[in-house]
């Protein structure tokens, strides 16, 4: 049996994460999602905290009937201070798995260094579809529920996510 690993800050999670997903099961029997930056929260390129994260991934997923979600791991992890060893953070907090997915250059870098295979999921639409452009609408008051699961609608609804971001300190303008 095969398995990978997804990683991603999720930041809010997004229909481009789901087709990631979908592609990712296209090559692996198992997935674990990590949910990156897991300490981070209530920043400005971070608003939602670990927890509601996962609970708009596990009810995204559960709706989805594409997906099965007995074949699928959530696990937060956080950052370290030192690149080089983040990886193997990783490796102590996920099940053994065989490919790494993901879009950001320096993650596919640090994986790549250790001779562990790396597959970039499809990019769907990046130009709308990125936490950050969603963060970006969110705080001008621009369309963004249909970028996002109905699932991830409602969870950031629920927790005033809107409200949060546009009262947290825009400190950076970084890009995921």
């Amino acid at each position: 049996m095969s398995r990978g690993i997804f990683i991603g800050r999720f930041q809010p999670f997004h229909i481009g994460h789901i087709a990631a997903i979908k592609f990712a099961f296209k090559n692996v029997d198992e997935l674990a999602i990590v949910v990156g930056s897991a300490q981070a929260s209530y920043e400005s390129q971070n608003p939602f905290t670990a927890g509601e994260r996962i609970y708009m991934i596990k009810d995204s997923l559960n709706a989805d009937n594409a997906i099965d979600c007995k074949k699928t791991f959530i696990i937060p992890v956080p950052d370290t201070n030192i690149h080089s060893t983040w990886t193997h953070s990783v490796d102590m907090l996920v099940p053994k798995y065989d490919v790494v997915f993901t879009n950001n250059a320096f993650t596919g870098y640090l994986f790549t260094q250790r001779n562990i295979a790396v597959t970039e999921p499809k990019l769907l639409n990046r130009s709308e579809l990125s936490g950050t452009e969603i963060r970006r609408r969110m705080m001008k008051n621009i369309k963004w529920t249909h970028l996002v699961t109905k699932q991830t609608q409602r969870v950031i609804q629920e927790i005033g996510g809107v409200e949060r971001l546009k009262k947290i300190p825009n400190l950076s303008h970084h890009k995921d």
